[in-house]
């Protein structure tokens, strides 16, 4: 038995620890055991006297490691402590005073986007007190039914967190107006996704219905303005529904989908073929496209008609199958598989690594395996509380679902007449896609992939992307992104692959750009891919908010890897590649490093 000289002491109690009646505290333990001792005669339970150690095998300070670990909490506390006053909205709630331009799904509704005066205060009131039983006094549109009469997690914006940035304290511009020409130009993105769900991407290039498409979005003002820094422009069958963070990054180039979704590869000895349970093509599974249906969804009702399943897994070869995998998927479950790809891939540590070249040691639980893999599940919560604080709190966007109902009103004359749906921008309403909806629906309501349309939170930014922006993060703390990635592909006897029209088969891709191609971009890609699936393809989220919730993300992950640089006990200096392109640090090596604090704001 070793001598444990300081556990149960004041310095090693958690700060507030109580004895409780009917429980055994730390310190009632301790002291039950120091009575014990003080009458049975110190003996070793096996062997002789000779082997009652004194200390531990190797000697070591306990209170300097006690005042180290107290030093370092205390510091980065303070490193953290950052007011950023009150972040602004984009002006739509004082704008439109009937509540119409805001988030309002499962509130009670007084017409098709009216949300009920006094539902919607209701909402408001448990939103500025942060209090429980507010939240439960919330007048939802169904009061006790299913999934849908529920709004998902807002108390998730008053959580903490004890590492990273405070998620109050990390800012993204304002969601855009719902009479901009941004939120125009991204609602008429998502009706041309909507009808085109169950084209192969490989087969863009010759697809009439994308020639369409290409041809309408191009004539957008946004698009053609100097503020587009989301939209790949010119559209292009190539880069259409594609994402873009720098002019000509990996998301354009190479196959649709990411190599981190279609490779096969293993967790452990479980084999993941990257094969997907989808839906049925068809629009038996298109959602929400009545008056009735809408209304009843908004307001909170159960869900009408059945998603129709495809009966064979498949490769992911269309915006349907993104929608079906984005439906159930773990948030980080996407950048784990990524994690397997790249480490059974052979794929070369961060530069930065210590390991690097050391004869006597590798990594483990920390810079290794266990804690590249560990850091995603970590880094995903930490994502959530982050959307979380701008979904409820700042912002309150709608959802495209949403702005669809204010389309219908405008254009079909419902009373009453929402408020801002007199103010949409031109180019939505006269979008070359409208008739097409109205001809192939009988409204211009936005046809959703899911029977319930949208989760119940608000759309901007999104859970999906914040989460890709900082899993991906980690990751590239961990490998060696810059490698091209068809020379691994090739030395594991593989090659960059993309998926047959029929989802059946993966075939090796031929475009001229297939050796450009390197993990940085797939990763990019791989972000927007999961985003894109759930927020464009599914109709559930506009471009913006996947864009700047991915920048969202990656500012969260730097602010912990930077916390927790100094908690490594290797010195380091690992940099990596940040979406836009430009090189950051995380190094334990210079405390003062001033990139720990101003970069993430």
């Amino acid at each position: 038995m070793k001598d444990r000289k300081n556990f149960g002491t004041k310095q090693g109690d958690p700060a507030g620890s109580k004895d409780q009646p009917g429980r055994v505290s730390r310190r009632s333990f301790v002291k039950g055991a120091a009575i014990a001792a003080a009458a049975v005669p110190l003996q070793p339970l096996i062997g002789g006297k000779e082997s009652l150690a004194e200390a531990s095998v190797i000697s070591y300070s306990s209170s300097t490691r006690a005042q180290n670990s107290f030093n370092y909490r205390t510091n980065k506390a303070k490193a953290e402590d950052v007011d950023l006053g009150v972040l602004a909205d984009n002006g739509d709630a004082a704008k439109f005073t009937d509540f119409s331009a805001l988030y309002s799904k499962a509130l009670k509704h007084d017409g098709l986007g009216v949300p009920n005066a006094a539902s919607y205060q209701s909402f408001e009131k448990a939103l500025a007190s942060g209090n429980f039983t507010d939240f439960q006094n919330i007048a939802v549109g169904t009061p006790g039914g299913g999934p849908n009469s529920r709004e998902n997690g807002p108390m998730v914006a008053f959580a903490f967190d004890l590492e990273g940035r405070d998620s109050h304290a990390i800012a993204i511009p304002p969601a855009p107006s719902v009479t901009s020409a941004e939120t125009a130009a991204e609602q008429v993105e998502h009706y041309w996704a909507a009808l085109l769900r169950d084209v192969p991407f490989t087969e863009y290039p010759n697809n009439s219905l994308v020639s369409q498409a290409v041809t309408d979005l191009n004539k957008l003002s946004f698009l053609k303005g100097s503020a587009n820094n989301e939209f790949p422009f010119p559209v292009t069958a190539q880069n259409l529904f594609r994402g873009r963070f720098v002019s000509g990054d990996g998301n354009v180039l190479g196959p649709y989908i990411s190599q981190f979704m279609v490779q096969p590869t293993a967790l452990g000895a479980q084999t993941l073929s990257q094969q997907f349970n989808t839906f049925a093509s068809g629009t038996q599974n298109d959602f929400m496209t009545t008056v009735a249906e809408y209304t009843n969804i908004a307001n909170g009702g159960a869900s009408q008609g059945n998603l129709a399943l495809d009966a064979t897994p498949r490769f992911i070869r269309n915006g349907r199958d993104l929608t079906a995998f984005t439906h159930v998927d773990v948030l980080y479950q996407s950048y784990q598989t990524a994690f397997l790809v790249l480490s059974q891939l052979n794929t070369p540590l961060n530069p930065g690594n210590p390991y690097i070249g050391s004869n006597t040691q590798k990594p483990f639980a920390t810079l290794g395996g266990p804690d590249a893999v560990g850091t995603l599940a970590e880094m995903a919560t930490r994502a959530l509380k982050g959307a979380w604080f701008h979904k409820w709190i700042v912002n309150l966007r709608m959802r495209p679902e949403e702005y669809g109902s204010l389309v219908h009103a405008h254009l079909a004359g419902t009373q009453p007449v929402p408020q801002a749906s007199g103010s949409l921008h031109a180019d939505v309403l006269n979008s070359a896609v409208l008739p097409l909806i109205h001809n192939q629906f009988g409204t211009f309501l936005l046809p959703q992939a899911f029977p319930e349309g949208s989760p119940t939170h608000p759309c901007y930014p999104t859970g999906h992307g914040t989460v890709a922006g900082a899993c991906i993060t980690a990751i590239k703390f961990f490998f060696d992104c810059s490698k091209k990635i068809q020379p691994l592909l090739q030395a594991a006897k593989t090659d960059v692959k993309v998926p047959s029209t029929d989802g059946l088969s993966l075939n090796t891709y031929t475009g001229s750009d297939a050796g450009q191609l390197d993990i940085n971009g797939e990763l990019n890609k791989l972000a927007w891919n999961v985003s894109v699936g759930h927020g464009i393809h599914a109709g559930i989220h506009f471009r913006s908010s996947t864009y700047e919730s991915i920048l969202l993300g990656e500012k969260i992950a730097l602010a912990v890897l930077r916390d927790r640089a100094q908690a490594y006990a290797e010195p380091f200096s690992i940099s990596i590649t940040k979406f836009d392109g430009t090189t950051t640090t995380i190094t334990n090596e210079n405390i003062s490093d001033s990139t720990a604090t101003t970069s993430i704001v």
